[in-house]
């Protein structure tokens, strides 16, 4: 494509998320297979680059399923005839220059100057049935995380951006930076994990089981359909403190057991590994020193790329040996369970390596702990599971399920918790260079709550989004007071009601309500239940009433919700 028709396009997706409105189509898949976009768009098309890379975050199959140009769609005609007859672009004045794109991108504005109303890239928002399912998968990790005795800590969204610095490898990249607030440079913070470590050390903590859920902030190329934000939730878990080797190693593994068996989401598997292991690997195969990190950030994609394109990626671009990424190819291969790492203990390369050794005993002692506590079964030796993060040191986990893959190449979803050791990443903040070891887990909420959004719609045709136990109806007119007079003993007692803000509601649209909202109990009132001194209960989904004293109001309402639960 011509560099003016490049601008061209380049201006338009400065406007639209992408090529055919908010959402990709497959006008986007035209375009992409058309071969006329470079593989890497200059920097001086911020928008054509953005767009390749989130295309590029789509399988062959995700690409094929994208739906077909919606009638009424604004794109605009010339755009349009470059998709539809294979990028034949009528002549068009491109933007005066790329600074001019960028500030029309950041203010929102589409090409009449109007405010573009929309989401921040790779954020979204949530409505009241999807916040009740996100609710739900909170409170079972929150029921774990209290199980285990964990206490909660909290930090700024935001960190001074030396703390940041230098702790995330390759991946140091995807920070948000800030702009000089008051001589300060901030930055988002990335993970829960490096704010602990800072949190330990500043307050001089020798150990804490703390838990830790809150938004994190990553400037990555963003793929909603597959559940990649800019803005999303970590529920972290770490146990800081010197220990008997593996204990809270074992722990963490027993934790991720439980809550996924919780969620009972469907079958899944922990894999394990540990760094010391990867190191022996690759310091018995070859590779420099200097060059481990690198390696591992490469070897960490092995559960999204074929090993072709991880060992195309050690060799063009981290510039290891070909010979030497052959024979690492070897290793990571590999997944098993005791057996495999009895196996590997005894390999010829791999005796001389003490820490590989120290790897595959601290590996075994977890598989015993792990039988002990009853979650053994789950875990799975896997010689691939890298993790890219520079701050682990030991053991390294990653929880995959297997549900939930509607038309996916890839036979699980992902990794839903993973985590680790990190023993000296406190030692980094601290001035005497103290180390405090810690070990931790994290829980990936976006796709357990994609997973258990998609098992309660196949459950029942509606999620509810309210908790409201009563619905406090009336059967005629001039019962407002009445109406609220049961509400307020209702909330003393502690029972979630609400009624109508009408005056004189209609009773069936009442009724409708409480329907339509899964609203378990009306209870009815009227003028000859007021000279009576009764109110009606209605049981909802069966339209059972019966007649109660409205001084036993609450104890009858309580009893029926204990043996609705």
């Amino acid at each position: 494509m011509a560099e003016k028709e490049l601008l061209t396009l380049d201006g338009h997706l400065s406007e639209y998320s992408y090529v055919g409105g908010y959402l990709p189509t497959q006008a986007d898949f035209v375009l992409l297979k058309s071969g006329h976009i470079p593989s890497d768009p200059p920097h001086s098309l911020p928008s054509v680059r953005r767009w390749a890379a989130h295309m590029a975050s789509f399988s062959a199959s995700e690409l094929e399923a994208l739906p077909q140009l919606k009638d009424g769609c604004k794109i605009d005609e010339q755009l349009s005839n470059l998709v539809k007859n294979n990028l034949n672009m009528e002549k068009k004045e491109a933007p005066k220059n790329a600074g001019e794109q960028k500030k029309g991108a950041q203010n929102s504005k589409g090409k009449s100057g109007k405010f573009v109303l929309k989401t921040p890239k790779g954020t979204r928002d949530y409505n009241p049935a999807e916040m009740a399912v996100r609710r739900k998968v909170f409170n079972t990790i929150y029921s774990v995380f209290h199980m285990h005795g964990a206490v909660e800590i909290e930090t700024p969204v935001f960190e001074l951006k030396e703390v940041l610095t230098g702790k995330y490898g390759e991946d140091s990249k995807l920070i948000y930076d800030l702009e000089d607030q008051g001589g300060e440079i901030l930055s988002l913070r990335y993970d829960l994990t490096v704010p602990f470590a800072r949190y330990v050390a500043m307050n001089k903590i020798t150990n804490i089981k703390r838990y830790h859920v809150a938004r994190v902030y990553r400037r990555d190329n963003p793929a909603m359909t597959r559940g990649r934000y800019r803005e999303f939730y970590q529920c972290d878990f770490d146990i800081a403190g010197q220990y008997e080797a593996m204990l809270p190693d074992a722990e963490c593994v027993q934790l991720v057991h439980q809550v996924l068996s919780k969620l009972d989401l469907g079958e899944y598997t922990i894999k394990i590994n540990h760094r010391k292991i990867l190191d022996g690997v690759f310091g018995a195969c070859g590779v420099p020193a200097e060059k481990f990190r690198p390696i591992c950030s490469a070897v960490d994609k092995l559960d999204k790329s074929p090993w072709e394109e991880v060992r195309k990626e050690m060799v063009d671009e981290k510039g290891l040996d070909p010979s030497v990424a052959d024979t690492i190819g070897e290793y990571v291969k590999l997944s098993g369970r005791e057996e495999l790492i009895e196996k590997l203990e005894n390999d010829e390369r791999l005796k001389g390596s003490a820490a590989a050794q120290a790897g595959f005993a601290d590996l075994k002692l977890l598989f015993e702990y792990s039988k002990a506590l009853g979650c053994d079964t789950y875990l799975v030796f896997d010689m691939g599971l890298a993790r890219g993060l520079d701050y682990y040191t030991g053991v390294i986990y990653e929880a995959v399920l297997k549900a939930g893959q509607e038309g996916g190449e890839e036979g699980t979803v992902g990794s839903v918790a993973g985590g680790g050791r990190y023993d000296q990443l406190v030692g980094m903040f601290d001035p005497k260079k103290k180390t405090v070891p810690c070990v931790g887990v994290s829980f990936g909420i976006e796709r357990l709550f994609a997973i258990q959004e998609r098992k309660d719609k196949a459950q029942t045709d509606k999620i509810r989004a309210t908790q409201t136990e009563v619905f406090v109806a009336s059967a005629c007119k001039g019962m407002l007071m009445e109406r609220l007079k049961l509400l307020g003993t209702l909330h003393t007692a502690g029972i979630k009601a609400e009624s109508s803000y009408k005056n004189n509601p209609k009773l069936l649209n009442q009724l409708q309500y409480a329907e339509d909202n899964g609203i378990p109990m009306v209870v009815l009132i009227g003028e000859s239940e007021v000279q009576e001194g009764v109110v009606k209960v209605r049981n909802t989904s069966s339209r059972e009433e019966v007649t109660v004293k409205r001084d036993e109001l609450t104890t009858v309402i309580k009893q029926r919700l204990t043996v609705n639960l």
